[in-house]
């Protein structure tokens, strides 16, 4: 691994400028909708931050993650593909490593950040129209 460090990092530089390079923005892009979609949703249910929920409950945390990877499972195999396609154009190799990582980064990590924040986002609005329509409890 140690030689191959170097070749690691260049190839994920190179994809920010290579073919393809569109997807750095519109996967996670994707990604965010529809964690903020999941997010709105989880609020107007009820349930807690998404994030948290999965960190404080193990009995629950299996379902949890199951649910967020079913929400984003498109998204993820789109962002496998694409990597697959630049490797294959680019670098004329495929490494599933990097293919995984990069769909990982794009694809993942955007919509797991959002979705606990566009819950509490969404339950502060709701919290703040209700006061503002049925004046302050104070």
């Amino acid at each position: 691994m140690d030689r191959n460090w170097p070749r690691f990092v260049q190839d994920l530089l190179d994809r920010f400028t290579g073919p393809l390079h569109f997807r750095f923005l519109l996967q996670p892009a994707m990604a965010i909708f529809f964690g903020i979609r999941d997010g709105i949703r989880d609020a107007r249910r009820g349930k807690p931050a998404y994030f948290w929920e999965v960190i404080r409950d193990p009995a629950q945390r299996e379902e949890l993650l199951r649910s967020g990877l079913r929400s984003v499972l498109k998204i993820l195999i789109l962002a496998v593909i694409l990597d697959a396609i630049y490797q294959i154009i680019a670098l004329h190799w495929f490494y599933i490593g990097e293919d995984l990582l990069v769909a990982i980064a794009l694809a993942l990590l955007p919509y797991f950040i959002i979705r606990g924040p566009a819950n509490r986002i969404t339950k502060w609005r709701a919290s703040h129209s209700h006061q503002h329509r049925y004046g302050s409890s104070r």
